[in-house]
């Protein structure tokens, strides 16, 4: 059986940068975050972390960096490849990690030959795409953001018709809002499956 996931806050001496008490632990993205307590025993002072964009790995990262003052490179792949093998250098002298946060798909394309041949003995952590549950609670945090509490039995509705992703997360409850201001209607499961159908995030039938 699963866990279910927990909102918490990251360890209270982390800081509190762009929210990290946002962060919902999962199993999803659980590595991930044991692998950032457990820096001390990287077998360099680097990491590649991948995951789907609006996964909260930036949030991770920066939070992470913060705390111990090391260096971030989000979507890492966009930087210049001589900066991003010089940082790898600066953070096995100085002892200071540096984080390279990709997007799904890693390795990404290094020309670089010295670049490549440190990103090929640096650990790789990946956050993954929601479980029913993450979904969920990731869905009512995106509620409660516009001051909305969804009911038990419309928010099962919508988990168990759409595809869970994090981008799709943001999605249903953006039309679901939409939906129900324009009509003044409450949150109920008849009001969700109009929303949903509507924004064509399911079909008529109620499938994704």
């Amino acid at each position: 059986m699963s866990r279910a996931p927990d909102q918490i806050a990251l360890p209270l001496d982390w800081p509190k940068a762009e929210g990290p008490d946002r962060f919902i632990l999962a199993e999803s993205n659980r590595a991930a975050f044991e692998h950032f307590r457990a820096w001390s025993l990287w077998p360099v002072k680097a990491t590649v972390l991948a995951g789907p964009r609006r996964s909260g790995r930036t949030m991770l990262a920066r939070a992470f960096v913060e705390r111990v003052g090391g260096r971030l490179f989000d979507d890492c792949e966009l930087h210049d490849e001589e900066a991003l093998f010089h940082a790898w250098n600066s953070a096995q002298d100085s002892g200071r990690p540096v984080v390279f946060v990709t997007g799904d798909r890693e390795p990404w394309r290094i020309a670089l030959p010295d670049l490549r041949t440190r990103i090929a003995v640096t650990p790789v952590v990946r956050i993954l795409d929601p479980d029913d549950a993450l979904f969920e609670r990731l869905v009512e945090l995106l509620f409660a953001d516009r001051g909305l509490v969804i009911p038990p039995e419309s928010l099962r509705y919508l988990v168990q018709r759409v595809n869970r992703d994090y981008w799709t997360a943001e999605r249903v409850v953006e039309a679901i809002d939409r939906f129900a201001i324009a009509d003044r209607a409450r949150l109920t499961v008849p009001t969700v499956r109009r929303a949903l159908i509507d924004a064509g995030l399911i079909d008529s039938r109620g499938a994704a």
